[in-house]
């Protein structure tokens, strides 16, 4: 790790002081008169380090917010954690060494889904100090977690609603499969992980029955389909031909015999594809049919294969389709697990598409056809074939059930709620994006698997009827109940209780008072069946007096002197869902103490630990128990495998959950209800994740949004583009080929991290290749600039009230800067255009520093102004740089300003409102500026005169001619002073723009000589740490020097030895 630089040692202190003095909370809880930003953030997995991925999109999420709230929004910011799904499967799985979902199940899934619910935030603690080292400000210590009972009870209403809606169904489709995983994938998930690999393709030969060596040729670019072939199928419309080659006859389409067949070979037959159906065929293999048929299907087309193609019902979505059409044999010779069935028994056990050689299986496959003499030919193809977006599996398109979201029925009004977003860039919201919702299908929205948020979806034992779940509620209403009603009393007043003294250990003296026998006997008891008793005294002679048999049972005694709440807890669960389990329709009386009462009611009401009131001595409370999933501390606990022992009874007939869960995505999409526990309707003013999330994120929340709520559920959006390697590649570990960063953050700094990326494409969704040549030039440019300006006014000021009150051209014109920056900065944010909004800044910088700052060194007036300047300054650039905004705010500010920058509202221009709407009319034109252009330009070209005559600026000339005579006095002053010129004189006449005199006097050779020897002194002064005030002997017996004593010891702050020594 780097050492850190000293301006990471200052982010540092002002991330403490940020801390210690609670501004991130003050910014919240201060006055809001816009009323509330809403902003939704996309949960991250804590399983990975915070990566460029993460901090590009973060910063942007933290600008806005920070720019809104100083505009007089309130704007909470609350951080969460996605914490299901086959990312943190697949790591629990490699920690523990299991391959398939077998293993899963052989290891345990309550023990494998509590190892995922203690790895998910394994990271979080790192998380919590990179984070706001980058300078973002959001609620991290109240985060929300996807696996949450609360957040999981808010994804079943949703799902409930939309199946109230019709729009959830059960169905059996053609999806991609992981066999790794055993899971189907939805389809945004699918393109995810397209890689191009080398297969190799057949063509292969099916004969026919009732026409010795007549075949039907077909083409395939998996052949581990070929065992599974239930028909094959040709387009009825085009045309095909019987074409002799050798010995043999091949049927296929006439367009495509001359690609297939190449040469030597004659056309026996020609005919329409009408001819072809119907006709018989015989089986590759025999495992599960001999013979089959040819069917017409209009998806043949003419560009690849024979015009024929094998038909593989489970294996395809067209070929589901047909076969769901023609009522076609149903063949499934590859399990979820992707090997082949026992029934195939050359090939039993072997994996369709191993991971490891993709090619192998079908490999064996053509073997065993060349054998055969049913191999036509083979070539090897590359092409795009997709692979688990996590575990890098090549996928399999299977037949399968799933549980849908029926998008393709909300189509039109996804398209539509779309085109009021407004995106950032433009063109997505009718092109990447308006194209994927123009395709969007039916979304397989159930998985597989074991660690994620169940599927409320219970059914009857004959799988006719559907029970879906809305909550815990309901949960608890419909669940099987035992019949038992349960009653809890607390003892009778003890002795230690009439002392107000505590008695953990079961003192065998502490006896009823007579008092607590009264109590005691003041209870009916004829209508209990059972009593259990604490095995403390007072609780033990409590039961005694009421006259029935009862039973001790120890896990009901007092909470113990040092004993944890999570153990009174456990035992409590324990007593209650034993006796629940092993009783029947009976009323039960539970006799203990106040802390276990208390512990009981929190298990009966589900919550954790909340501090309900206890039953005074004597007094009997009523139980509303019923069981729920819970884990081994009997908290509640909504996971698998504790729901799926949860039974539902409804009119008489007991419903068992599915087992499936739901896709992990549906999760994050559910972030705008789900994580504020609310169902009302709150769409996001403002969202940002990366150019991925189209198919991913932004998807799945409009989904959600348009069915639930029928509109988008985000009003803008910006879409960042991924942060690459220098060299153009994929950041990769492996590689080493970019920087870490916390190393870049203790080397630039958490602002110029945030500079470096909002003001580059990357936050117009392209993308950028990181250099950490452009961070050093964003330090040196900006951060060094502002830090030396700032010392320069700490230096020189010495009167902090000093007065604004000047007319001097460059306080005007530093004025009109700071006012077209604000015009420009606040326009950009309004758009949402970090870029435009950012880089306006550095101009400025440079404008106040090697212009304003530069000219104004020698001009005490101007110190005000200059503070004034950075005081505002400091605001512009607090969303962008929070850091060094806040270090120039807190060494300018004065008693009664507010406590940070970070809490000030934003700049507003002083100008009239209708000259400002003229400066945004008019390209932001403005005279003082403009003047101000054209002097620097003047000077430019002046100096590139001095430079081609070889004199350098500090060698005064007599004269510059120039010809513009539009500029005042003033300018020209400001002219004759840089270019160091006795005179600026405007010739009309003159041919070129301007014109140097170059010509030297010895009069102005000796001024020359003067200001180099000013110079060397001033150098001299500085490198000796000498104060700008304090004057200093200056031992010298130079005769030029002493000569000019008096004009040297005025500007340099000297004191020269007298001529005469």
């Amino acid at each position: 790790m780097a050492d850190k630089s000293e301006r990471a040692q200052r982010e540092e202190e002002i991330l403490k002081f940020w801390k210690e003095n609670k501004i991130f909370e003050k910014s919240l809880e201060k006055k809001s008169p816009k009323g509330e930003f809403v902003f939704y953030d996309g949960p991250p997995f804590a399983t990975g380090l915070p990566h460029y991925g993460h901090i590009l999109p973060g910063t942007i999420k933290d600008v806005i917010p920070r720019y809104k709230t100083m505009c007089g929004y309130r704007v909470p910011r609350r951080w969460g954690w996605d914490t299901h799904g086959l990312p943190i499967e697949n790591l629990i799985e490699q920690e523990l060494g299991l391959t398939t979902k077998k293993d899963i199940e052989k290891f345990g899934i309550a023990e494998f889904n509590k190892r995922a619910r203690n790895s998910v935030l394994r990271l979080e603690k790192e998380w919590k100090e990179i984070i706001p080292r980058t300078g973002r400000w959001v609620d991290m210590d109240n985060a929300y977690t996807t696996m949450d009972s609360s957040y999981t009870e808010s994804v079943w209403w949703s799902f409930k609603t939309m199946f109230d809606k019709g729009l959830v169904y059960q169905g059996f489709k053609s999806m991609h499969l992981c066999p790794r995983c055993e899971t189907t994938l939805s389809n945004f998930e699918v393109n995810q992980g397209y890689k191009d690999i080398t297969d190799i393709s057949v063509y292969v030969k099916f004969e026919l029955i009732d026409e010795l060596r007549t075949f039907f040729l077909i083409w395939t670019t998996t052949p581990w389909t070929l065992p599974g072939n239930a028909a094959l199928a040709v387009n009825p419309k085009e045309l095909y031909v019987k074409a002799r080659k050798g010995e043999e006859n091949f049927i296929l389409m006439k367009i495509l015999a001359d690609k297939v067949l190449k040469e030597n070979y004659k056309i026996l037959e020609e005919f329409s594809g009408e001819k072809l159906v119907g006709k018989r065929y015989k089986t590759l293999f025999d495992y599960y049919i001999t013979e089959s048929q040819v069917y017409g299907a209009d998806f043949i087309t003419t560009e690849d294969g024979t015009g024929i193609v094998h038909i593989a019902p489970a294996f395809g979505e067209d070929d589901y389709s047909l076969s769901l059409k023609e009522g076609l044999q149903f063949i499934q010779h590859v399990g979820t697990d992707g090997r082949f069935k026992i029934e195939v028994k050359d090939f039993a056990g072997r994996m369709a598409k191993p991971k490891d050689d993709h090619q192998s299986t079908d490999v064996e496959i053509i073997k065993y056809l060349a054998h055969k003499n049913l191999l036509f030919a083979k070539e090897k193809i590359t092409h795009s074939y997709p692979h688990c977006w996590r575990c890098d599996t090549p996928l399999l398109n299977y037949a399968s059930s799933s549980w849908f979201v029926k998008v393709t029925e909300i189509k039109d009004k996804l398209i539509a709620a779309n085109r009021k977003v407004k995106w950032l860039p433009e063109d997505i919201r009718d092109g990447r994006f308006g194209k994927w919702l123009e395709g969007s299908r039916d979304w397989a929205v159930s998985r597989s698997r074991f660690w994620g948020t169940p599927l409320p979806v219970w059914q009857n034992s004959d799988e006719s009827k559907k029970f879906v779940v809305d909550s815990i509620e309901i949960l608890k209403k419909y669940v099987k109940k035992s019949g038992n009603k349960y009653f809890v009393m607390r003892h009778g007043e003890a002795m230690n209780n009439a002392r107000h003294e505590l008695d953990l250990t079961g003192d065998p003296d502490n006896h009823l008072t007579e008092i607590g026998k009264a109590e005691v006997k003041k209870v009916d008891v004829k209508n209990f069946d059972l009593i259990f008793s604490s095995p403390f005294l007072r609780t033990r002679e409590t039961a005694e007096l009421l006259g029935k048999d009862f039973a001790i049972d120890n896990r009901l005694h007092e909470v113990g002197p040092s004993e944890d709440p999570i153990n009174v807890h456990r035992r409590m669960g324990e007593f209650i869902f034993e006796v629940d389990k092993k009783y029947q329709n009976k009323n039960v009386l539970i006799i203990s103490h106040g802390y276990p009462i208390w512990s009981l009611f929190n298990l009966a009401s589900k919550s954790k630990y909340n501090r309900l009131e206890q039953p005074k001595t004597g007094e009997i409370w009523l139980l509303d128990f019923a069981p729920y999933p819970h884990d081994e501390n009997y908290e509640l606990d909504l996971h698998r495998p504790y729901i799926d022992e949860i039974v539902l009874e409804k009119d008489g007939e007991e419903y068992r959950r599915v087992p499936e869960v739901f896709d992990t995505w549906y999760d994050s999409g559910s972030v705008p209800f789900a994580s504020r526990k609310a169902k009302d309707f709150r769409p996001a003013d403002f969202i940002a994740e990366g150019l991925d999330q189209t198919r991913g994120w932004f998807y799945t929340l409009i989904v959600l949004g348009t069915a639930l709520f029928g509109a988008s559920p985000y009003r803008q959006v910006v879409v960042n583009g991924l942060v690459l390697a220098e060299d153009g590649k994929k950041m990769s570990k492996r590689l080493k080929n970019y920087p870490e960063l916390t190393d870049v953050l203790n080397k630039f700094g958490g602002d110029a991290l945030r500079y470096y990326l909002v003001s580059s494409p990357a936050v117009r969704a392209e993308d950028l290749a990181f250099s950490e040549k452009g961070l050093d030039e964003v330090v040196k440019k900006n951060i060094n600039r502002l830090e030396n300006i700032v010392s320069f006014y700490k230096l020189y000021n010495k009167d902090e009230n000093g007065t604004l009150i000047s007319n001097h051209i460059l306080d005007r014109w530093i004025d009109k800067k700071l006012e077209k920056l604000i015009l420009d900065v606040t326009e950009s944010l309004e758009n949402y255009e970090l870029d435009r909004a950012s880089r306006p800044t550095a101009e400025f910088i440079d404008d106040l520093s090697t212009w304003y700052l530069r000219r104004s060194r020698t001009r005490p007036e101007a110190l005000p102004k200059l503070r004034e300047v950075l005081i505002v300054f400091s605001k512009i650039i607090a969303p962008f740089m929070p850091f060094i905004a806040e270090d120039i705010y807190q060494k300018l500010r004065k008693s009664g300003d507010l406590e940070s920058v970070h809490l000030c509202e934003w700049p507003k221009v002083r100008t009239r409102l209708n000259l400002v709407k003229f400066l945004r009319f008019n390209l932001g034109k403005d005279i003082v500026i403009e003047n101000m252009a054209e002097t620097r330009r003047i000077v430019s070209l002046a100096l590139e005169a001095r430079a081609k005559a070889n004199i350098k600026v500090r060698q005064p000339l007599s004269k510059l001619q120039i010809t513009n005579d539009k500029l005042q006095k003033e300018y020209l002053e400001i002219i004759r002073d840089e270019i160091n010129v006795k005179e600026v004189i405007v010739n009309k006449k003159l041919k070129g723009e301007l014109l140097l005199d170059t010509n030297l006097t010895p009069e102005l050779i000796e001024e020359g000589k003067l200001r180099d020897a000013i110079r060397n002194i001033q150098d001299w002064r500085k490198e000796k740490g000498f104060k700008p005030g304090e004057k200093v002997k200056y031992e010298t017996n130079d005769e030029f020097l002493l000569k000019h004593k008096a004009e040297i010891e005025r500007i340099t702050n000297v004191e020269l030895p007298n001529i005469h020594n």
